[in-house]
């Protein structure tokens, strides 16, 4: 199911060992487990950071995280494990809409791009914010990072106004003052 057999994709083979792996450390309780996918040589490039051949890049990268990703979800529903799990997609920034200059791959895009989360305390089956027309920018219920960081904090049972860290002899806190919870995901 994982594809962790596949003999002609061993960088996906490995990536669903990790899924697998990763499924096992949460039947057995493990808090936190977390699955980077892209640190791999794949003809010449180790991650999704697709400033140059974009989708030559991704078709790459596509063929080692799709398979395997999506069994992780299907197995732990159907071992009943999404109830107490929330699995969380993220990258650091989205993708610009247009190509970068003197290449085929698009630059980074910190206005305008998706993070999904699914299982423990999420509402299936919802879209949350829109982007203008060329999906350059967040045009419509526009969230700081923040509050996305405040969400993911309530959904692991943590009170995000209560976490907090000294600074330079003031307590700061993880979400900073900004952080509030996007209450249309929470089932």
């Amino acid at each position: 199911m994982y594809g962790a057999d596949d003999s002609e994709n061993v960088n996906k083979a490995a990536f669903a060992k990790n899924c697998i792996l990763a499924r096992r450390m949460i039947e057995k309780g493990v808090r936190f487990v977390q699955l980077f996918n892209g640190a791999y040589a794949s003809g010449g490039r180790l991650n999704w950071d697709g400033h140059n051949a974009l989708k030559e890049q991704y078709d790459v990268h596509a063929k080692i995280l799709d398979q395997p990703a999506a069994a992780l979800i299907r197995d732990l529903k159907q071992r009943g494990l999404m109830e107490e799990t929330l699995v969380v997609w993220c990258t650091e920034f989205g993708r610009m809409p247009f190509f970068q200059k003197g290449s085929k791959g698009r630059d980074h895009n910190p206005d305008g791009f998706t993070c999904w989360l699914t299982g423990a305390g999420v509402k299936p089956g919802v879209s949350h914010g829109v982007t203008d027309e060329l999906g350059r920018r967040a045009v419509q219920d526009i969230h700081p990072l923040y509050h996305f960081n405040a969400t993911i904090l309530r959904l692991l049972g943590l009170d995000y106004d209560r976490l907090s860290f000294e600074h330079n002899g003031i307590q700061r806190r993880l979400t900073n003052v900004e952080g509030k919870l996007i209450p249309e995901v929470l089932a």
